[in-house]
């Protein structure tokens, strides 16, 4: 991310743990930037799972998972890591500053220089999401979100946007989910649209059914979803320009994409319109 974006800009980094940084760790990180870090604790209730949550039901539905061979079907902390991101990262004091963010995690790549500055363009354009990769989840971990979604749109259909994305999410106007949604471990976006009213209920809503740890609702599914039903079609964008990689799946820039960004991908190597990836159906809502 230095060597392909930031040592050009020197955006601020915001490293967050649920425990203390060690001095060593923060010692190796900062010799890799020359732009500002902050390291900051997640708040405990921000993190753990609530004592409300009925453990009995929570364990029955891991073991469930488990037994269908789901991907961290039976950790607790990936259903931490989940919730927080969905309902709580926005709210940490070492971001209140801020209004947009680039959202990296650990062994991610980047393959492309990236020659613009990707905040401005979402400031400019009245931008509130970015993605790279879109693909359909797995419905075994979120049996019952769509029925609650369901239900807070049939409350609160003020929240919905007349220009909304949901032929992105549905086949048949919102009667059932397709599963497409934008994954999560990368995305630039508004921190505002988050902290807005429609979503601060969403997430109050999608919390008060416990489906974060009863089942395990992911942060790219509730992201996904909330961004194609409160913002404009158009405040949703394909950074199709920068090359990315979180295993197994990766974007690699096409045509004049790939040259201009020098990336080190394979173009070849793209995941863009395999069978799994949604983007045909994301492009489709401009066509």
């Amino acid at each position: 991310m230095e060597d392909r974006f930031n040592r050009h800009y020197k955006y601020p980094w915001v490293l967050l743990n649920e425990e203390p940084f060690t001095d060593d760790f923060k010692q190796r990180v900062s010799v890799l930037t020359d732009a500002p870090i902050s390291f900051g604790q997640i708040p405990r209730e921000h993190w753990y799972q609530p004592d409300w949550v009925d453990e009995e039901k929570a364990r029955n539905g891991r073991l469930k998972m488990m037994a269908q061979g789901i991907i961290y079907a039976g950790s607790v902390p990936y259903r931490n890591m989940c919730r927080f991101n969905s309902g709580f990262f926005f709210q940490h004091e070492l971001l209140r500053p801020y209004r947009y963010y680039w959202r990296v995690e650990p062994d991610v790549k980047f393959f492309c220089d990236v020659h613009y500055d990707p905040f401005k363009f979402m400031e400019q354009n009245n931008k509130v999401y970015g993605f790279t990769i879109t693909l359909v989840e797995w419905e075994a971990t979120i049996p019952t979100l769509w029925a609650t979604v369901k239900e807070f749109i049939k409350e609160n259909p003020q929240f919905l946007s007349p220009q909304n994305s949901m032929d992105f999410l549905s086949d048949n106007g919102g009667d059932t989910y397709n599963l497409c949604h934008y994954w999560s471990n990368f995305e630039i976006a508004d921190l505002d649209f988050w902290r807005g009213e429609a979503y601060q209920k969403f997430f109050a809503f999608l919390e008060s059914k416990g489906g974060f740890y009863y089942e395990r609702w992911g942060d790219a599914p509730v992201h996904s979803i909330a961004a194609s039903l409160f913002a404009r079609r158009d405040q949703v964008h394909f950074f199709r320009d920068i090359g990315y990689r979180h295993d197994p799946f990766q974007h690699c820039p096409q045509g004049d994409d790939w040259s201009r960004g020098r990336c080190s991908c394979d173009p070849r190597d793209n995941f863009d319109y395999a069978p799994n990836s949604c983007i045909r159906r994301h492009e489709s809502l401009y066509t």
